[in-house]
């Protein structure tokens, strides 16, 4: 039964860091089934909102199900406020949605930033609990490796290309020593003032051999 178990583990690396003007996060793309490589281009960052976006550590089908319903909460919040919804209000109604299936919970990690007023960035486990606001944080098996790198060169009120630079080089660092980390590349985007936005493929490259 323990064979078994430790087989249907997988394995992922995400980052989140707060920088001077807006919140970056990312993730590599691959999803393991146990020994097998079932996708080399996951998509582990999910757009909540023009403003708000969440790394997934965790079973994809439970992590896509919670993506869902979230979206249509803040979705249902715009409609009856007339605003979008605050990043510490997004954060809380996450955090009860987690708590009320904590018998029976989602298993996944997440990790959730944006930008309203000020950059924000926050952190789950499946129960619910919700940290303080970090200024970095790494989640998923390659996470040891990752935070070696943040931990050394997070710098408060780095500029926006620093924090690029810097998680794209963490989680690439992550994907030399983590076996369930890789795929055909990673995701990075930036949510500032102006919105959601993802970085080019091209330019992450660049980031990685800088």
């Amino acid at each position: 039964m323990n064979d078994k178990i430790e087989k249907l583990k997988t394995g992922t690396t995400t980052v989140g860091v707060m920088c001077k003007d807006a919140v970056v996060l990312g993730a590599e793309r691959k999803a393991t089934m146990g020994y097998l490589v079932a996708d080399k281009n996951a998509q582990k960052i999910l757009q909540l909102d023009d403003h708000i976006a969440m790394t997934i550590a965790g079973m994809q089908g439970d992590a896509q199900a919670l993506g869902r319903y979230i979206k249509a909460e803040y979705k249902l919040f715009e409609l009856q406020e007339g605003k979008k919804i605050s990043l510490t209000a997004a954060a809380n109604l996450m955090s009860n949605i987690l708590y009320s299936r904590r018998f029976y919970p989602y298993y996944v990690q997440l990790i959730i930033g944006g930008y309203d007023k000020e950059p924000k960035l926050f952190i789950f486990d499946p129960t619910g609990a919700i940290s303080d606001e970090k200024e970095y944080f790494s989640t998923g098996s390659g996470s040891p490796f990752a935070l070696g790198v943040l931990e050394r060169e997070f710098k408060k009120d780095m500029t926006v290309e620093d924090a690029k630079n810097m998680v794209a080089n963490a989680i690439h660092s992550a994907t030399k020593r983590d076996i369930a980390s890789g795929g055909s590349g990673i995701n990075l985007v930036v949510i500032d003032s102006k919105g959601y936005k993802k970085i080019p493929d091209e330019e992450v490259k660049k980031l990685i051999k800088n």
